[in-house]
């Protein structure tokens, strides 16, 4: 496939995700989190499996690939997505979204770390960068309550799986479709949620009955359009692209989550958030190389007669 049309992918799946975040922080407040998710992955993952079938990519893993399949479940599913609900059951999606900024930078470092190619200064600075804004919007005054810092870490430790989970998807894709390897990780995922949601949030799956025909059309929306798609569209750039390439397009992530918010949540965009996004934007563009590579391309074009 030609690159452009990746791109387009990305796009796309970038504002799926952003429109994700201020949907997900309206349901978990309809649902308990973890209920929540555990049956919007197994949606997910079903649908997926439908999508693959008709495809007619469907096949059994072998033994290697299962260890890759439970690997990416654990980090890509059951972390990112139990600690992605948890936090935004207690913290704003304005903030969800500008952690949420910080994945481009961590998948740059963490592929550069896990696929044994050190860092450079500028990644480094990016890395540094990316923290930095995360502190000023979040972390730093603004009177913001403990409950909602605890959040704002629980966002920032579900990127942190969801980065690491495609270092796992960039290593299996050599054997394993992306997309067949998505349908399992998530449908492995969601057993796993569901154990956990009947031991943290007995009962909670009665709160389904209780819901409104809206509810249901977002739940679908989130499930379908943003899990199940967004994820085969970008498991599947991974594994053609490759992590930090795809990872250059998740800076777009947080202004989509960032607009979204403030129009449909009514949430409000302060003096720091913009500060912390730049940062953020700052470290997306030194910690993925890119402008790294700009610089570079510059040079050469200065230095040719």
């Amino acid at each position: 496939m030609k690159q452009w049309k990746i791109y387009i992918m990305l796009v796309f799946v970038m504002f799926a995700w952003g429109a994700n975040l201020p949907i997900l922080k309206y349901l978990v407040t309809v649902v308990p989190p973890v209920t929540l998710t555990a049956f919007r992955v197994l949606t997910a993952g079903l649908v997926v499996l439908v999508i693959l079938w008709q495809m007619k990519l469907l096949r059994l893993p072998t033994k290697q690939e299962w260890k890759y399949i439970l690997l990416g479940a654990l980090t890509n599913v059951v972390l990112h997505h139990y600690f992605l609900n948890m936090g935004l059951s207690i913290t704003s999606g304005t903030h969800g979204g500008l952690i949420l900024g910080t994945g481009p930078m961590l998948t740059a470092i963490s592929a550069a770390i896990i696929l044994k190619y050190f860092p450079s200064r500028y990644q480094w600075l990016g890395l540094v960068l990316g923290l930095a804004g995360v502190s000023v919007s979040i972390l730093v005054g603004g009177g913001e309550s403990n409950g909602a810092n605890i959040g704002d870490l629980f966002v920032f430790l579900a990127i942190l799986a969801q980065v690491l989970s495609y270092m796992v998807v960039s290593k299996a894709a050599k054997t394993l479709d992306p997309r067949l390897l998505t349908a399992y990780m998530m449908l492995v995922g969601a057993v796993v949620l569901i154990v956990i949601s009947f031991v943290q949030e007995p009962g909670g799956v009665t709160a389904f009955t209780q819901t409104t025909p809206f509810f249901w059309w977002l739940f679908l929306a989130s499930a379908v359009i943003s899990t199940a798609i967004g994820h085969l569209i970008y498991n599947y750039a991974v594994g053609k692209a490759g992590p930090t390439k795809s990872a250059i397009f998740m800076n777009l992530n947080p202004v989509f989550s960032l607009i979204l918010s403030a129009i449909f949540l009514g949430e409000i965009l302060n003096f720091r958030h913009v500060i912390g996004l730049i940062f953020i934007i700052a470290g997306v563009l030194l910690g993925s190389g890119a402008a790294e590579d700009l610089w570079k391309k510059h040079k050469q074009k200065r230095a040719t007669p």
